[in-house]
């Protein structure tokens, strides 16, 4: 945890994160259908290497919370989201229709907003 984090700095990157998960979770949309989805998906239809691609930036995203002060149980919660993303993901046609829905660095940024926003925010300050 680096307690000399400002909130603005703390603001800053949880701004660059949620504009990571963007980018994997919801960049394109299906025309008529509406459906978003973004790289992970995409990536994630290379056979083995396509999940473990996507999967780094989730494992950076925790990292990046643990700096930021996010509380254990956060970390953890980040961490079955991306394994439940990761496993899932795994199953070939399945697992890309999955990601689609799922959204696991959605998942995660929204969980690390609430950490850092909410009412335990202070605790490293």
């Amino acid at each position: 945890m680096d307690e000399y984090l400002t909130h603005s700095q703390r603001m800053n990157r949880l701004a660059r994160l949620e504009r990571i998960a963007h980018r994997l979770d919801d960049r394109f949309r299906m025309p008529l259908v509406g459906l978003r989805f973004g790289w992970d998906s995409v990536i994630g239809l290379i056979p083995g290497v396509g999940d473990i691609a996507t999967t780094l930036p989730s494992a950076f995203m925790i990292y990046e919370g643990a700096k930021m002060g996010a509380r254990r149980r956060t970390l953890l919660r980040m961490g079955a989201n991306t394994a439940v993303d990761f496993l899932v993901g795994s199953i070939p046609v399945l697992g890309d229709l999955f990601d689609m829905q799922f959204k696991s660095h959605r998942r995660n940024v929204k969980l690390l907003r609430a950490e850092v926003v909410g009412p335990y925010a202070v605790r490293s300050a």
